[in-house]
């Protein structure tokens, strides 16, 4: 029940970043799951880096935060680096 838990903050954290960020991504269901993943990956661990007593897996509300925050960081980057070689090909 974990994964389809994660799978699902994931998601919900990838869409966010998305309307956050503004700008055109066309990305799917299944890519914006991915980014969110990323995203809480990244957050997980700048949350990590500010506690003694949390792991970069453990789930709260300032976790799902941060995970949309290592969402938005993650899709900048993604723009920043991929997203400008697609529109100059």
């Amino acid at each position: 029940m974990n994964i389809i838990w994660f799978l699902i903050v994931g998601l919900l954290a990838g869409l966010i970043a998305r309307a956050l960020v503004p700008g055109k991504d066309s990305m799917g269901l299944l890519a914006t799951m991915l980014l969110g993943i990323v995203g809480s990956f990244v957050g997980g661990a700048i949350g990590a880096l500010f506690t003694d007593d949390r792991e970069v897996l453990d789930f709260s509300t300032a976790g799902l935060i941060m995970s949309i925050v290592g969402a938005v960081v993650a899709l900048l980057l993604y723009n920043r680096f991929a997203g400008g070689r697609a529109r100059h090909a």
